[in-house]
């Protein structure tokens, strides 16, 4: 039997004496119906989102400071100037540190995002005794401790001679990552299963499932991994400082760097305390970050809209 609603847009069907579910979503009993509450929300929100951004304006207001008005916590410098921006280059081989982390943050994240979604089609797509005992195996080496695997892993790495190259920083990548697996699981679980019938009825590859149907209609996973683990790996400063031993500055990626800054113009060490150089590094590293974020906004959206609509 089919009843319809008052709403002509939230027309459902139901089962023989059932009551009618209206089909439009109840998302609106968290919003204040109120003026007063309204007001307060708008305040409450106001006040988180400048908590949140008072440390990256006092960073930016600190790269047209003077190096004696570095930590005088004022947002808006009382000596501006605009020379930092010219002279960070001249005193830090930042370009060069850029390269190396785009170099390392690209491979690591293209390699996992690949590896992740191949392992997530196949706890998706087949059924197969003990998948859900396997399965749970992946997540279970979530619940490991970085430190618990740090010392087998180097020694592994060690033991095939890559130590002091950029390899270990993004060959682990090619094997996946149990969270992206997880992630990018429940996208494929998703998709419409007679998509996938109908394809090997007419003689299409398993791989040819995966490349010609799961990867196109799941694109934001993809973009929201790859962005997931471009910033893992473009933040990244322990993997670096354990196997990247080389001699020259050149060489290092963008934490190492500011690391390296930060010890190279600290006072103690025999420096100027020429802090803002280090603060206008900083700033300029994170606008790859920003970038990216930005043009990967949607595909967030449309991800968490997507998982949202299942079931």
């Amino acid at each position: 039997m089919t009843l319809l609603t008052q709403d002509p847009q939230a027309a459902v069907q139901s089962q023989p004496g059932e009551r009618p579910v209206s089909a439009k979503p109840k998302d609106r009993w968290y919003r204040p119906r109120t003026l007063i509450g309204q007001t307060i929300l708008w305040i409450v929100l106001i006040a988180f989102a400048l908590a949140f951004l008072y440390p990256f304006v006092w960073l930016l207001s600190t790269t047209f400071k003077p190096r004696g008005d570095v930590f005088d916590n004022a947002l808006i410098p009382v000596h501006f100037i605009w020379s930092n921006y010219v002279e960070v280059w001249q005193q830090l081989p930042l370009l060069a540190w850029i390269g190396n982390s785009l170099y390392i943050a690209i491979l690591a994240a293209g390699f996992v995002t690949l590896s992740s979604a191949v392992v997530a089609f196949g706890f998706a797509y087949f059924r197969f005794r003990g998948r859900n005992f396997l399965f749970g195996l992946v997540l279970g080496s979530m619940m490991l401790p970085g430190a618990v695997t740090m010392i087998p892993v180097y020694l592994i790495w060690l033991q095939t001679g890559f130590i002091g190259t950029t390899v270990p920083l993004w060959g682990a990548n090619l094997f996946g990552s149990a969270f992206y697996i997880f992630l990018m699981r429940q996208f494929f679980m998703g998709l419409p299963r007679e998509l996938f019938e109908a394809a090997r009825i007419d003689g299409c590859s398993y791989f040819g499932l995966f490349r010609r149907i799961a990867v196109p209609l799941s694109i934001p996973s993809f973009i929201i991994v790859f962005i997931f683990e471009f910033q893992a790996s473009w933040n990244n400063l322990q993997a670096p400082l354990i196997y990247l031993n080389f001699g020259t500055a050149d060489q290092y990626t963008v934490p190492l760097g500011i690391k390296y800054a930060m010890t190279l113009f600290s006072p103690t060490a025999g420096g100027q305390g020429d802090y803002q150089w280090v603060m206008t590094a900083a700033f300029l590293v994170t606008l790859p970050m920003l970038i990216l974020f930005a043009f990967g906004q949607k595909y967030f959206i449309e991800g968490i809209a997507t998982q949202g609509r299942k079931g």
